[in-house]
C-alpha cells in the first residue's frame, strides 16, 4: 500500500494554533506523526537580562494571554519562595479567585473552538457568550479582560470590595447554569461521540511515560494535580482533581466541562473564605540561588526555573509550558487514527503554540 505524507499545519482552516505535523497516511489512515516547532519564537525569556525582576512580571504575562495572571503567579511564587518572602493570606486567596477565573475562561473558549472543530457553530458562539461574563469579572476587578496585572512580588496590586465579591458571586450562579445547559450537547450529542470517543487514544501508562500533563493526563486515569501542592490558597479548600478513565478526545472533553463547574466552586469557596488584612507585602533586595516554581495552568502542570545573582536581573529564566509537556503524548496519539479526525485530535490537548515556542 503506497504511502503519503501530508503536512500538516502551521496553518489549518479548522485549527486555530499554528502547529506542524508531518503526517505519513495508508489510504486514509494515519501511520506516523512527527511534529515540528518553532514558527512563533519570541525569545521572552532571553529579556530577564534586560528587564529586573519586577518588570519581567509583565514579560511572563505575555508568554500565553489566556492563562497569563497563572504565568504571573507562578513566576511571583517562584522569586518570593527564593526570597522568604509572606505573602498575606488575603493575597493568596485573591490569586486563587482571579487564576480560576481564567481557567473557567480557558476551559470555555476551549469548549466553543472544540464544538467548532466538528461543525457546531451554534454551540460555538454559546460557549463563548457564556465565557464573555467572565471576561466581564475580570474587566470590573481588574482593568483588564485578558492580561490583568495583578499579581506584584510581595502579593496583588488590586482588592475586592464586598459589592464586588456579591456581584461576582451572582454572575458566576448564571455561568453555570448556562454552561450546564449546554452538557447534553456537548457531551451526549451523537455527531460528538462519534468523533470523538475511541479517537486519540492515550493509555495510561503512555500518558505516564511520556510525561502528559493537565487534562491530557487527567482523561488517562492519572490523578495528579499540581494544585494538590496547596500552593496559594489551595491549601484550604475543598479541592479533588477531576478524573476520566478512557482515555480519548471524549474523556479529554468530559475533563475539561467538569473542572469548568468545579473552578467556579472554587471561586465560590474562595471567595466566602476571604480573610481580611494587606494584600501585599514591601519587599526589598533581590533574589539569590536557583529555585522552581510549580502550578497548575489550564493546560497542565506549569514549571518555572529560576537562577538568581543577587542583582535586579535573573541569571536564567526556563519555563516548561504544558503544551510543550503534552506534544510527545499527541504524536502517540495520532497513528491509527483517520485523517478526517486529526484536527480534532490535536484539540484534543488544547494545543497552546505561542505557550510552547516561547
Amino acid at each position: 500500500m503506497a504511502k503519503t505524507v501530508i503536512p500538516f499545519g502551521p496553518q489549518h482552516p479548522v485549527l486555530p494554533e499554528p502547529i506542524h505535523l508531518s503526517l505519513t497516511v495508508e489510504d486514509e489512515i494515519v501511520t506516523e506523526a512527527i511534529p515540528a516547532l518553532g514558527y512563533v519564537h519570541r525569545g521572552l525569556e532571553k529579556l530577564c537580562d534586560i528587564r529586573d525582576i519586577h518588570h519581567m512580571i509583565q514579560i511572563v504575562e505575555r508568554v500565553c494571554g489566556i492563562c497569563s495572571k497563572i504565568h504571573a503567579m507562578c513566576y511571583c511564587q517562584g522569586i518570593e519562595e527564593m526570597m522568604g518572602v509572606e505573602v498575606p493570606d488575603r493575597a493568596q486567596y485573591l490569586r486563587v479567585i482571579w487564576s480560576e477565573l481564567h481557567r473557567v475562561h480557558s476551559h470555555l473558549l476551549w469548549l466553543g473552538l472544540f464544538a467548532d472543530a466538528f461543525g457546531f457553530e451554534s454551540l460555538f458562539y454559546q460557549f463563548w457568550r457564556i465565557r464573555e461574563r467572565v471576561m466581564d469579572i475580570n474587566e470590573a476587578t481588574t482593568g483588564n479582560r485578558v492580561i490583568v496585572s495583578v499579581n506584584v512580588i510581595g502579593g496583588v496590586r488590586r482588592d475586592l470590595t464586598p459589592d464586588q465579591i456579591r456581584w461576582i458571586l451572582s454572575e458566576l450562579d448564571i455561568v453555570e447554569r448556562e454552561t450546564r445547559e449546554l452538557e447534553s450537547t456537548i457531551l451526549d450529542d451523537y455527531t460528538v461521540r462519534k468523533r470523538t470517543v475511541g479517537k486519540g487514544m492515550l493509555t495510561r501508562d503512555q500518558a505516564l511515560a511520556l510525561g502528559a500533563v493537565g487534562p491530557t493526563l487527567r482523561g488517562s486515569g492519572v490523578k495528579e494535580d499540581a494544585r494538590q501542592l496547596g500552593y496559594a490558597a489551595f491549601k484550604d479548600l475543598d479541592f479533588e482533581p477531576i478524573v476520566e478513565q478512557d482515555g480519548d478526545s471524549y474523556a479529554r472533553n468530559r475533563v475539561r466541562f467538569r473542572e469548568t463547574l468545579q473552578s467556579i466552586n472554587l471561586v465560590r469557596q474562595a471567595l466566602r473564605k476571604l480573610p481580611e488584612g494587606e494584600i501585599a507585602t514591601k519587599v526589598k533586595g533581590f533574589p539569590e540561588g536557583e529555585h522552581t516554581s510549580r502550578v497548575e495552568q489550564p493546560r497542565g502542570e506549569l514549571f518555572y526555573y529560576f537562577k538568581a545573582d543577587g542583582t535586579k536581573h535573573l541569571d536564567r529564566l526556563r519555563i516548561r509550558t504544558p503544551t510543550f509537556a503534552n506534544i510527545p503524548p499527541l504524536a502517540a496519539m495520532l497513528p491509527g487514527i483517520e485523517l478526517a479526525d486529526v484536527p480534532v485530535v490535536v484539540l484534543s490537548i488544547d494545543p497552546c503554540i505561542s505557550c510552547t515556542e516561547r
